[in-house]
């Protein structure tokens, strides 16, 4: 009897321990499968963004043209850079002057235009798409071009002031205005913050308006007791894509001003390509690159760190 219920045991233990195995087996293939669905956005992944970026963190301690091998060379470039490059500082100077300028502007128009649909009016719809457009086609060297053609010495711009008897000028080629010309350009392209502004104030609720309307709140202490904080996500959202945007401007200025002239609107985008494709100094562009990730890193960190004592989210109330 003694014997027969230790084989009972002995094969319960030895059922348990199968179904443990089967289980473990079946879990690691759904992992394989989860795996392999994804499979394709790691290869992009580490072969697009984490492959590149560790090859340029190494070639920024090199010395390469891309048709050699890369020649280590330590700090050297670095070194260059901040002590022995008056144009990296010149492009520096100018991508923060148009960041703290255009992002600002651009934000308060899109938030200005957003407001002025919010209404649900027939047709707001049709105005709305109309006023994103410029977006959609933003980067594009065609914009760039028009751009260059309306703001040159004869151009519609100077045509039109002309017509109000103001004498014009060639704007992209005065050291004065080719920067505000490019600024004017990138707030022109306000539709992809003003499509999310519109989606935030649609989730405001109309009571909170209501309620303050009893109290004869005016539109100006509406918008700064209701709407602004409500908002306030939304706007740190649309602040920090912009503010990633701004240092990023490239096509713009290569196309229409070139970096001139005298180097006004020689944005760091603009010389770390110069330096790469123009002189052939990779190992020298890279460093670049690293300082603009670093930049970029650190400003946003600190707008995160500064976000906690000016937006406001719904999970605060408690």
């Amino acid at each position: 009897m003694a014997n027969v219920e230790r084989s009972k045991s002995g094969q319960s233990i030895q059922s348990t321990e199968e179904l443990s195995k089967q289980a473990k087996r079946r879990k690691r293939n759904q992992e394989l499968v989860g795996y392999a669905f994804i499979s394709p956005w790691l290869i992009g992944f580490f072969g697009f963004i984490i492959g590149p970026m560790i090859a340029s963190l190494y070639f920024s301690f090199t010395d390469y043209d891309m048709l050699s091998s890369p020649n280590w060379v330590g700090l050297a470039n670095y070194t260059e850079m901040f002590t022995n490059d008056p144009r990296f500082r010149t492009s520096i100077y100018v991508t923060l002057v148009f960041v703290l300028v255009s992002t600002p502007l651009k934000l308060i128009f899109a938030l200005f235009i957003a407001m002025l649909f919010n209404n649900q009016q027939k047709g707001s719809g049709f105005y709305t798409t109309i006023f994103y457009i410029p977006s959609i086609i933003g980067g594009s060297v065609a914009v760039a071009v028009m751009w260059r053609q309306l703001f040159g010495g004869q151009g519609a711009i100077n045509d039109i002031l002309l017509f109000l008897g103001i004498e014009g000028r060639n704007w992209i080629a005065s050291p004065d205005h080719a920067l505000g010309v490019l600024v004017l350009l990138v707030i022109w392209q306000f539709g992809s913050p003003m499509i999310i502004f519109l989606a935030g104030l649609r989730q405001i609720p109309k009571d909170l308006y209501e309620a303050v309307s009893v109290d004869g709140a005016g539109p100006i202490r509406k918008f700064f007791s209701i709407t602004f904080p409500m908002l306030t996500p939304v706007i740190f959202f649309n602040l920090i894509m912009q503010m990633i945007g701004g240092f990023l401007v490239f096509t713009q200025a290569f196309v229409t001003t070139e970096g001139g002239p005298l180097d006004r609107t020689l944005f760091y985008a603009l010389y770390l390509y110069e330096r790469a494709f123009q002189n052939y100094q990779m190992g020298y562009a890279s460093a670049m690159a690293w300082v603009l990730l670093i930049v970029i890193a650190i400003i946003t960190a600190l707008l995160f760190y500064s976000s906690k004592k000016w937006v406001y989210y719904e999970s605060d109330k408690g």
